[in-house]
């Protein structure tokens, strides 16, 4: 017969705390406090397998449960002396969730339940407070209500408010005995009219109603939202764990609250929490009353004059230190405890792994490794990476207030606030001149480059987590929130509306690149603080991880922050970045409307000048470092204007005919830009191109060479190769081009030509492309575009959907699609290196600081990722943590033999 349901208590249990998926992660921890005998009330846990079947099912149970339900219930009975529905001596129970993910008030909680008008005078006889039994009474009618019946809340507090004005009172404890009977009444009554039925007096009705609530709520609309931002499969279910109720509102010996073994806010190993004297759990977290420290050092520290635990119940408060540090020792992680002191007897009803700031997280698993808590490999794979992007990035200060008007989706972190503006030509001029600037977009494109990079952040109305802006903007270190859809902008205007809210050119703008908020007016914004934490898991991830990490990065303040957050070389640059702005733009457009090679070569030379300044600067920087720079991959008209004010600007400024202007722009025009004239065909086609960038790099390298006394390791990627004629034909220029400026300069230079695969061909003849390649980087973003066949500029109008139906589990664009993209780079590392042995191969595309498309390119046997800069110290630990898994290392979740038991009872009160 399936087991459904699984005791706890102070007897022992039938779970453990390795049992998250059946129990839940409140259920599994519940039965392993018990286990290591901590005084835990007795329970049971129906587990997240009845929710399957319960939603499966047609919201029906199985079979056998209610006959285990009430065994379950008879082993409570035995434990605490207690009968349930008792008119004498009555068991009351709390109901609630527990998946096995922590959701924290996402779903329903019910306690006292069991009272009616018969049992709550036993409670009352048996406590000997009167007010008490009402007041527990009063708060399981209007939860039950509210959670099970569905009535709103709204109703009884009303009620509530009504009873404490008649009373002249401003409390809810204030309230005495007779006023809360009354209240009783009138919450049924209230009942009575909203459904046209009686508030139900039966315990079992009363229990089922609730076990049936909370498996209902991992259904609710807060719980999906949820789920949805927090990546967990709503398959998972949820448990429901049925415990006895224990009381810290019975008076001044009673008492509860909620801690943290350590601060979650800085990691400092202190004791941190708060409690209420003679008070029910929800109101310390509700905030009805001001709670009080647990500590006298806290108590100080926040100039409280309310006593705190140590001083009001010192041995109580002894008892909980060693609880704290029983739990600590046990599942070797801060813990988030909640406990209810009832008549001097403590009593644990809940742990579960703390939530904690980045800057808390870092500094909690340096200080545990350092204690001999945990290893070192342990600290680093319980970080997750993510959490140190937010420590690259200025916050908004979470005190100042803020209106809100939209929302996007957060796509680059940070936070960011400047007068708004529309083109990128005027986020430089102002700029220059001084002030800081929002560039807000319908969409962006790689003319922008220069707006966003003066720019603090940027705002855009389509695209996604991948688009344009996001990826650019977080390669620098940009806050940006993309795909804002209810910002309606008017270019001609100048302005931009969102509902009954209008913002012009000029208004101060903020944005919330980590939650995708877009506010009206300045918010002042925290700046990131690095701790030594950060620099000691930095380190210990460098200790093992065998893949090396490098950068995306094509000016000196990339490059350099990349250097400091410790990038091992340059894997891409993207020299076409490097034209788009001021006087270079100019040169480029006259190369591109030359009507002849001389004219062509004339412009050249221009563009040669500054490319080669350009990567001189970044070969200095590296310092004997990698530099893989990409030849010119994006197709012609890019570079060009499409309005008419725009094309006879254009003319002007290159001196040439409005008309040349005209028929270049109708030539370069393509159905489909990203599979069109662009990358490899481009330097097939016009040659002289390639001869440029391959003497920029090869001069660069030969002036660096002489400054330091050692050559710069240069490698040359030819992109978007389909056929080994394509880079035989292009690694020749090269070749010959070294060879002149070799003679030319009388030095010896060290470079490799490898090439970029992004084409399923690609990857199909590596073996042969190995032939002539020295390196394959992996241009992941157009590889996925061209496996899929999908834009990323695109998808984002209808991926959403798709992960919503389950056709894809992740937008391929953020996290490498394994199956699809990821096969055909297998293929290609097997067969390039089954043709060139030693080969190196990396990833350069935005998928290099994604945790979890690193861990396969660590297992694929890739040599390195490159990403973009505020993303390395991301993928240095992603790739530790990648090399730990594959030598089997995981994170225990809690220690396999228990720590010496403690011999709690569950007396009678």
């Amino acid at each position: 017969m399936a087991k459904w349901v699984y005791n706890f208590g102070a007897g022992g249990a039938d779970g453990h705390a390795d049992m998250k998926n059946l129990l839940g992660g409140k259920g599994a921890n519940l039965a392993e406090m018990a286990a290591i005998g901590l005084p835990v009330p007795p329970g049971f846990t129906l587990t997240t397998e009845v929710c399957t079947q319960f939603f499966q099912k047609k919201r029906t149970y199985p079979a056998q449960l209610k006959d285990q339900v009430a065994q379950a219930l008879l082993l409570v009975e035995e434990r605490t002396g207690q009968k349930f529905g008792d008119v004498t001596n009555p068991l009351l129970v709390s109901v609630r969730s527990g998946a096995r993910a922590s959701m924290p008030g996402m779903m329903d909680t019910v306690l006292n339940l069991g009272l009616n008008d018969q049992t709550v005078e036993a409670l009352a006889k048996r406590s000997g407070d009167r007010r008490f039994a009402y007041d527990s009474y009063r708060r399981f009618v209007q939860m039950y209500s509210d959670v099970v019946l569905g009535i709103d809340l709204s109703h009884f507090e009303k009620l509530l408010d009504r009873a404490k004005q008649r009373r002249k009172v401003k409390q809810d404890f204030e309230l005495p005995a007779q006023d809360l009977e009354k209240l009783v009444q009138d919450y049924k009554a209230c009942v009575q009219v909203e459904l046209g039925e009686d508030f139900p007096e039966d315990p079992q009705q009363q229990l089922w109603g609730a076990i049936g609530a909370v498996f209902n709520s991992w259904m609710n609309q807060r719980a999906k939202t949820y789920r949805r931002l927090h990546d967990i499969p709503e398959s998972w279910g949820t448990a429901v764990n049925v415990q006895a109720m224990v009381f810290g509102n019975m008076g001044e010996d009673c008492a509860t609250g909620v801690a943290f073994t350590r601060n979650p806010s800085d990691g400092t190993n202190d004791f941190y929490g708060e409690f209420l004297v003679n008070a029910q759990g929800e109101d310390v977290v509700a905030g009805i009353r001001t709670p009080q420290e647990l500590t006298i050092k806290a108590r100080k520290i926040h100039g409280s004059d309310m006593l705190s635990l140590e001083e009001v119940m010192p041995g109580i408060y002894r008892e909980l230190c060693a609880v704290r540090q029983q739990l600590e020792s046990h599942y070797k992680d801060m813990q988030d405890i909640e406990f209810t002191i009832q008549q001097n007897k403590l009593y644990m009803l809940q742990t579960r792994t703390g939530k904690r700031t980045s800057h808390a997280a870092l500094r909690i698993a340096v200080d545990m490794a350092n204690e001999g808590l945990i290893s070192k490999s342990k600290a680093l794979l319980r970080l997750k990476p993510e959490l140190i992007d937010q420590l690259l990035h200025p916050t908004l200060d979470p005190k100042a207030p803020k209106q809100v008007i939209a929302r996007g989706l957060p796509a680059s972190p940070g936070a960011a606030g400047g007068k708004v503006v529309f083109t990128a030509d005027e986020a430089v001029r102002r700029s220059r001149d001084g002030e800081r600037v929002l560039l807000v977009r319908v969409e962006t494109s790689p003319e922008d480059i220069h707006g966003l990079h003066a720019a603090e952040g940027v705002l855009t109305t389509r695209g996604g987590m991948t688009s344009h802006a996001a990826v650019v903007a977080r390669g620098m270190g940009r806050p940006c929130v993309a795909g804002a859809g209810e910002v309606q902008v008017d270019y001609a205007a100048g302005k931009f509306t969102v509902g009954d809210v209008t913002v012009q050119e000029g208004q101060i703008l903020t944005i919330d690149g980590g939650t995708g908020e877009v506010i009206c007016g300045e918010v002042p914004t925290v700046p990131p603080k690095l701790s030594g934490a950060f620099g000691t898991i930095m380190a210990w991830a460098d200790e093992h991880r065998t893949l090396q990490v490098r950068a995306n990065a094509e000016t000196p303040n990339d490059a350099r922050q990349a250097k400091e957050f410790g990038a091992q070389g340059i894997g891409l640059v993207r020299t076409e970045h490097m034209f788009f702005d001021g006087s270079r733009i100019v040169a480029m457009r006259q190369m591109i409307l030359a009507t002849d090679e001389a004219d062509r070569k004339k412009a050249l030379d221009q563009l040669l000048t500054m490319q080669r300044k350009d990567i001189t600067e970044l070969f200095r920087i590296m310092d004997g470092r990698p530099v893989t720079v990409r030849l010119l991959d994006p197709p012609l008209h890019e570079f060009l204007p499409h309005t008419e004010e725009e094309m006879a600007s254009v003319a002007k400024a290159a001196g040439v005919p409005l008309n040349r202007v005209r028929r270049r722009v109708s030539d370069l025009q393509e159905a489909n830009p990203m599979l069109g004239h662009r990358g490899c065909r481009l330097a097939i086609t016009y040659p002289e191109v390639c001869e440029m960038q391959a003497r920029a790099i090869f001069e660069a390298a030969a002036i660096v060479g002489r400054e330091r006394g050692n050559q710069p390791v240069a490698e040359v990627m030819v992109p978007l190769v389909a056929t080994t004629q394509e880079l035989s034909i292009l690694k020749g220029v090269v070749e010959k081009t070294a060879a002149a400026v070799q003679k030319e300069q009388g030095v010896n230079l060290g470079y490799h030509v490898g090439t970029m695969i992004e084409l399923p061909r690609a990857c199909l003849q590596a073996g042969r492309l190995a032939g002539q390649a020295e390196f394959f980087s992996f241009g992941t973003n157009d590889l996925t575009q061209t496996t899929y066949g999908l834009s990323r500029d695109d998808a984002g109008a209808f991926l959403p959907e798709y992960k919503a139906k389950g056709i894809v589990e992740q937008d391929p664009f953020v996290s490498l699609d394994q199956e699809g993209v990821g096969e055909l780079i297998k293929i290609a590392v097997q067969r390039g290196r089954a043709a060139r042995e030693g080969i190196k191969m990396g990833i350069c595309g935005e998928h290099g600081g994604d945790p979890a498309s690193i861990e396969f390119c660590h297992k694929v046997g890739l040599d390195y990722v490159s990403c973009s800069p505020f993303r390395v110290p991301i993928a240095r630990l992603a790739a530790a943590q990648a090399a730990l898994k594959q030598r089997g290392e995981r994170v225990p979740l809690a220690s396999s033999k228990p720590t010496k038991p403690r011999q709690p009872t569950f007396g009678p009160w």
